[in-house]
């Protein structure tokens, strides 16, 4: 494996700081001077390798942010684990990231999709790749435990969204509570198939 050239570390920084600051700033809140110093990056950096500017760097945060939720449900999925022992494991990963950011990191997805989606189209569409992405894989595995495919992902849609909701109202309660809530009746919801 080749060593990773400085550019592209300064890139994949700079990707970083956004991603983390679009949690605990927005979208809005999180500006160009506030990105390059907090990545240490070189000031001329920004431009150099995002050159359209703000949009495509939140661009590729949401693509990071798509890519790192998707292995972790393709990581639980793996795991051959019961569908309660899945969304449980899930819910637990995500809990722990509220609470242990003191609930200033979430969904980056959520926050840019709630702020942005009705203004700009390509972060609108970042989003929607994003779940989707999320979707699908949760569909597929509910597809190999004997879903049809229609169902599966009827269902996937479902939980996808009942997680994001709840990562929602968790970080406003400051309280994994609504987390363990969607949860639980996920779970039951999944077990009505071994009925």
């Amino acid at each position: 494996m080749a060593a990773q050239t400085k550019g592209a570390r300064t890139s994949e920084k700079l990707v970083e700081t956004m991603l983390e600051l679009i949690q605990v700033r927005g979208y809005s809140g999180t500006g160009l001077n506030v990105i390059v110093e907090q990545s240490g990056a070189p000031k001329g950096s920004m431009y150099f390798h995002f050159p359209e500017g703000k949009e495509q760097l939140a661009e590729r945060a949401i693509m990071l942010a798509e890519q790192r939720f998707r292995d972790l449900i393709t990581s639980a999925t793996a795991s051959e684990a019961s569908p309660r022992e899945l969304v449980k494991g899930l819910i637990d990963a995500f809990a722990a990231l509220l609470v242990d950011s003191d609930y200033q990191l979430g969904c980056p997805v959520s926050v840019v999709t709630l702020e942005m989606g009705a203004h700009s189209e390509r972060l609108r569409t970042a989003c929607a790749r994003a779940y989707e992405s999320w979707i699908a894989a949760t569909a597929e595995y509910l597809a190999a435990l004997g879903y049809s495919d229609e169902e599966a992902r009827q269902l996937g849609t479902a939980m996808v969204s009942t997680v994001e909701g709840a990562m929602i109202v968790a970080r406003a309660q400051r309280d994994p509570e609504p987390l363990y809530s969607a949860g639980y009746l996920l779970s039951a919801l999944l077990d009505q198939k071994g009925n």
